[in-house]
């Protein structure tokens, strides 16, 4: 099985993964299903394509799928997630802030003092935040938008 990192570095299976999460919040009678027709639909790839992704999601047990003759309905299992999560915790937390607080230095308002170096690498990061941020929303959101009839 491949390291869940890598599964969710590439980006059609990141656009995979948001398709199915919108397709569990937007339409909870569904179960959180949706056909690969859907999928590949949303995302406008090819089918060869999406099925490619899907296979890797499916070993990594990220997806789940169910088949119904020749048709196969997938979900999102958020169980390998955890891995994830289990990571970007202690970056995210309050106290992984008041650590780097107490060994960056605190200025007199509470805001972290930082060189200068460190202030263009926080930019950086921001701005590479922000960019990532504002691309997947203009991706995702016109596919969400037909997928879900909004």
């Amino acid at each position: 099985m491949a390291d869940i990192f890598d599964v969710v570095a590439d980006s059609t299976r990141r656009d995979i993964l948001a398709v199915l999460l919108e397709r569990e919040r937007g339409v909870p009678q569904s179960g959180g299903e949706i056909s690969v027709s859907d999928i590949v639909t949303a995302l406008g790839a090819s089918q060869p394509t999406v099925s490619k992704h899907l296979k890797v999601l499916r070993e990594s047990g990220l997806v789940a799928v169910r088949e119904e003759g020749q048709h196969r309905y997938y979900k999102l299992d958020r169980g390998p997630l955890e891995t994830l999560e289990d990571w970007l915790i202690p970056f995210l937390s309050s106290d992984a802030a008041a650590d780097a607080a107490a060994l960056a230095g605190v200025e007199s308002n509470g805001e972290i003092a930082l060189n200068d170096d460190q202030r263009a690498f926080a930019s950086a990061i921001g701005k590479a935040f922000a960019d990532t941020a504002h691309q997947v929303t203009a991706v995702v959101a016109p596919k969400r938008r037909r997928l879900i009839g909004d």
